[in-house]
């Protein structure tokens, strides 16, 4: 235990220590949600990224408790303590300022070393430069907290019981602000700096009792004895005059190094609040494609990071900083020249209805480009979306000009299917992005559920978003699994991008009613559009693999289709890399 005689007044009372506890597990939690944010735009939100994050947070923290128990134990003094919240502190804050350049520049140094699971290692290899230190540096909190608070064993229990608590109550409240208040608020630079600031304001409130319980009491000497106060000081000088010079003058030199050792106390707080107002300047910024300068809208949701282009011809949404394109509106009306072009075909398929009286429903509507072309190309046919992203939503309405008249449900997509009753000729799952698979999406209980769901000779159509090759690939999986539960599936190859769309029905004669629906379209483009399709279409043969609720390893599977894909596109810029260096890719760009 720290010496009565050197314990600031703050301290003296146990609650200042379990406020300290109570707002380091708040901020734990904060930054493994902040991380999650920074990282997702870049690597996606999947469940191996999020056991990145929680695995090196699990590791600083462990490391931080065990040199935090033998730093007190050594040297039981909280300004060290403190000192290394200031620290944690300004790191924090300095992420949102320089994160996402160390993000990218890692990116860009693996990209050319390592030849599989490419987003595991530039992933780990963030967190591990990005997180880690601050993380170890607030781990050492509790069980420095224990050392100071115990006083005695008889009160051991419930003294660390206490801190546990208050650690673990932090951290429930540490999880539900940043997903429910901050980041949908304020942005997640903003919550860095956020958290950041609560950590430096317990730290200075540490160190400004300390200035003011020296300025009150005196410096203690080496030997434990108190500097005597002014007062006391006078009172000598009059009883001892033969010592009163000496007296004095030592006074008055303790005193001043009293003035010293408060000035310089405090110099370790206010260069930290310094820093921590450059990197509020620095790193209030939303933009995580910062060398973008021409997004019409940059954001982030609940679920998602938001990017919306426009040009001339069309306005994308995407929800990955380097690559990816979830939604697009063409300004002319045309065809897209992506998977919505194949996935048209669907209400071609359904016999005994014409494509204009369909009724069709679309989980995962996006921004609504597969509503909006049907509507155009099919007339007025009846659409309902499900988008579990309300700002999603938003954005359709505002840049897309989805119609007003479709509505959009705010919903899970499975969800939705198992709290409705409706029926649909045409159900388009459209709910794959990147490497972010939703599992519910893609077993066969839910394609079950979306089979009971379909109309008499009802036609399901699935974007497979990445394409994939040879024996164990998503696409194979999710093929299968289709297979095991519709009687026909067909896919067809997207030209020019990685999709790959299905086509499932339990009507045998879908392929025919496509050819004749095809017959009698008037519009020359979607005619020829829908001839591409056929030409493409190939019954799929199952190979067995069935994903289930229990058993669906979706991140797993995408993960090496990701490999396949960064593989590709770098290969080319590898070469360079190998023949000439440097220099070469410099000149490339």
């Amino acid at each position: 235990m720290m010496s009565m005689i050197n314990t600031p007044k703050i301290l003296k009372n146990k609650f200042f220590l379990y406020l300290t506890e109570f707002f380091a597990g708040m901020s734990v939690m904060a930054v493994e949600l902040g991380a999650s944010r920074l990282l997702a735009p870049y690597f996606s939100s999947s469940q191996i990224v999020w056991t990145i994050i929680i695995g090196t947070i699990m590791i600083a923290m462990a490391l931080g408790n065990i040199y935090g128990g033998r730093s007190a134990d050594k040297d039981p003094d909280p300004g060290k303590l403190y000192t290394r919240m200031l620290v944690a502190g300004v790191w924090i804050a300095a992420i949102p300022a320089v994160g996402k350049y160390i993000v990218v520049g890692i990116s860009a140094l693996l990209i050319f070393s390592v030849s599989s699971n490419f987003l595991i290692a530039a992933a780990f290899a963030a967190c591990m430069v990005i997180f880690v230190f601050p993380l170890f540096l607030l781990g050492t909190v509790t069980p420095s907290l224990a050392k100071y608070s115990v006083g005695n064993l008889e009160e051991s229990g419930k003294v660390v019981g206490t801190l546990g608590a208050f650690n673990t109550i932090g951290s429930i409240i540490g999880t539900f602000v940043p997903t429910f208040v901050t980041i949908p608020s304020v942005g997640t630079s903003v919550t860095f700096l956020i958290f950041a600031g609560i950590l430096l304001a317990l730290a200075f409130a540490y160190f400004i009792s300390v200035a003011r319980s020296r300025s009150e009491r005196g410096v203690t000497d080496r030997g434990g004895r108190a500097v005597t106060e002014a007062a006391k000081q006078d009172k000598d000088r009059v009883s001892r005059p033969q010592n009163g010079g000496a007296a004095g003058d030592r006074a008055e030199v303790e005193g001043g190094n009293a003035g010293k050792k408060n000035r310089h106390g405090m110099a370790k707080p206010v260069t930290a609040l310094l820093c921590y107002l450059v990197c509020c300047v620095l790193g209030y910024s939303d933009s995580f494609a910062f060398w973008e300068d021409n997004l019409a809208y940059e954001g982030e949701s609940v679920y998602n990071y938001l990017q919306v282009k426009e040009n001339d011809r069309s306005v994308i949404l995407s929800t990955n900083v380097l690559f990816g394109v979830q939604s697009i509106y063409m300004k002319e009306q045309g065809l897209t020249g992506m998977y919505y072009d194949y996935a048209m075909a669907a209400p071609l398929m359904v016999e005994g209805k014409d494509p204009e009286d369909c009724r069709v429903l679309i989980l995962g509507m996006g921004t609504g480009t597969y509503a909006t072309q049907c509507r155009k190309h099919f007339g007025d046919m009846e659409i309902a979306g499900v988008e579990i992203d309300e700002e999603i939503t938003a954005l359709s309405r505002e840049f897309f000009h989805l119609p007003e008249d479709v509505p959009v449900v705010t919903y899970d997509g499975r969800a939705f299917l198992n709290a409705v009753d409706e029926k649909y000729d045409v159900i388009m799952v459209d709910a794959y992005q990147d490497i972010t698979i939703p599992f519910q999406m893609s077993s066969v209980e839910f394609f079950y559920l979306v089979k009971a769901h379909l109309a008499e000779n009802g036609v399901m159509v699935v974007n497979m978003n990445m394409r994939g090759s040879g024996e164990g690939s998503i696409n194979q999986y999710l093929a299968d699994t289709i297979s095991f539960v519709f009687g026909e599936v067909y896919t067809a190859e997207v030209a020019g991008s990685t999709n790959r769309e299905l086509f499932a029905s339990d009507n045998k004669n879908m392929l025919d009613r496509f050819e004749s629906g095809r017959q009698d379209l008037e519009d020359e483009e979607l005619y020829a559009m829908m001839e591409r399709t056929q030409g493409s279409l190939t019954p799929y043969e199952s190979g067995g693999t069935i994903l289930t609720d229990d058993k669906a390893p979706v991140e797993l599977l995408g993960m090496r289709v990701i490999d396949e894909l960064i593989g590709d596109e770098v290969a080319y810029y590898k070469k360079i890399y190998e023949e000439k260096g440097v220099a070469g890719l410099l000149e490339a760009f």
